[in-house]
């Protein structure tokens, strides 16, 4: 009798034991259910609806003559932009192209932000046109790009005039070679803005046959100095001590000549 009792409790047990086992894996199923259907509808709403929705972020680092609506709307970017919708790399060549715009980053941050930085054109030199008969600052870029149009009046500015330049106009970029040109100015302008200061005016006179001279107008000296067509730190500072040596002087030449890599000049001659 003990005997059937004591299999007959085993059988009980080892039946409960088994339907706890199968709610527990019932449960276990369940829950995995559950958490697939939580993470299908994370990755539909991540990379099949979020992606469509407008962007809830719009970050612009804009530049001074453009403003943020302006950026937008030359982006082609309105309420209705979206991850998906946007093209990052057409929208950095539209603002790439505008004339104050040096260059563009433009950034799509998944699923919803999107980030536009802009780097403005700095002027390295001025040209001078003549508009209406008066004479009409144009800034150009150490790209040799010109990129804005000053007021009527020229303005107090530590940036040398380049002058001799055919027909300038805004919007146009200047020759090829005259490119190192204006790259040498804007380094010397952040390297040794003193020694550039010592210059008023630039002007570019054709060869008769092929490239071009440079005639510096100093600012404190009525003499002329003519080099080759590379303006560079060491050029300036002999030009310098070329013209101290005339400093005090009565008679004075109206230009020194550095082409041959020595100066080199003829007095003027005396008035009877």
């Amino acid at each position: 009798m003990s005997d059937f009792y004591t299999a007959s409790n085993e059988n009980s047990n080892h039946n409960t034991d088994k339907k706890s086992a199968k709610k527990i894996e019932k449960g276990l199923k369940k829950l995995l259910i559950i958490a697939a259907i939580i993470f299908i509808a994370q990755l539909v709403w991540l990379f099949g609806i979020s992606p469509f929705i407008p962007f809830s972020d719009i970050e612009v680092h804009g530049i001074t003559g453009l403003s943020r609506s302006e950026i937008l709307y030359l982006s082609k970017i309105d309420e209705t932009s979206s991850f998906i919708s946007t093209d990052a790399k057409e929208i950095k060549r539209i603002l790439s192209s505008h004339i104050l715009v040096e260059s563009a980053v433009v950034i799509k941050r998944f699923p919803d932000k999107l980030s536009i930085f802009l780097t403005v054109r700095e002027p390295a030199a001025i040209a001078i046109t003549s508009i209406n008969s008066k004479q009409v600052p144009l800034y150009i870029d150490r790209e040799g790009v010109i990129f804005k149009m000053g007021g009527d009046e020229l303005p107090e500015s530590k940036l040398p005039v380049i002058s001799g330049i055919d027909n300038p106009q805004l919007n146009m970029r200047l020759p090829v070679s005259l490119i190192p040109l204006v790259e040498n100015i804007n380094k010397m302008a952040h390297n040794s803005p003193e020694l550039l200061s010592v210059i008023s005016e630039i002007k570019i006179e054709r060869k008769v046959w092929d490239g071009f001279d440079l005639v510096l107008y100093p600012v404190h000296s009525s003499i002329k100095v003519r080099i080759e067509n590379n303006l560079t730190e060491d050029v300036l500072r002999y030009m310098l001590l070329m013209l101290n040596v005339f400093d005090g002087q009565s008679e004075k030449p109206n230009e020194i000549d550095f082409r041959s890599g020595v100066g080199s000049y003829t007095a003027k001659e005396q008035s009877l």
